[in-house]
């Protein structure tokens, strides 16, 4: 099991600390750490949805077991995190072995880990020229 100390109550970080918490820690590696991931999730509520597959994981221990078997799992960089009170929004880029395509977790925290954590993915795409004018190409 991952040492507690890793995982720290989720609810008194600031963005600073959920930021390095979730580059250094939680996707640490080229795939996230089952065990630590296992620790961060809520003991006993934890639920991943990812709405546009029409998918959830209910509880960490699938959780893990999902993580175990996925083949290839991706590299995620985070971008950046907005911390409210119970709630983290991260931005993020995946990359399944050069398909890259961002990523915006929804972590909601309870009991100082995550209970629910909803998952939507984008796939970059071209800008179509009519809009050129007033806007400008930017690098994320």
């Amino acid at each position: 099991m991952a040492d507690k100390q890793r995982v720290p109550n989720l609810e008194e970080q600031d963005e600073k600390e959920a930021y390095s918490f979730l580059n250094d820690v939680f996707f640490s590696g080229p795939i996230p750490d089952p065990e630590v991931v296992y620790e961060a999730n809520h003991p006993e509520d934890y639920i991943m949805e990812m709405p546009q597959s029409g998918e959830a994981v209910r509880g960490r221990a699938n959780m893990r077991n999902f993580q175990e078997a996925y083949p290839g799992s991706p590299s995620i960089r985070v971008r950046r995190v907005l911390v409210r009170e119970g709630l983290w929004v991260v931005e993020a880029v995946n990359d399944y072995s050069g398909q890259v395509s961002d990523m915006v977790m929804i972590l909601e925290l309870k009991d100082g880990r995550i209970w629910r954590d909803r998952r939507y993915y984008a796939e970059p795409f071209e800008a179509p020229e009519w809009r050129a004018r007033w806007v400008e190409r930017v690098e994320f």
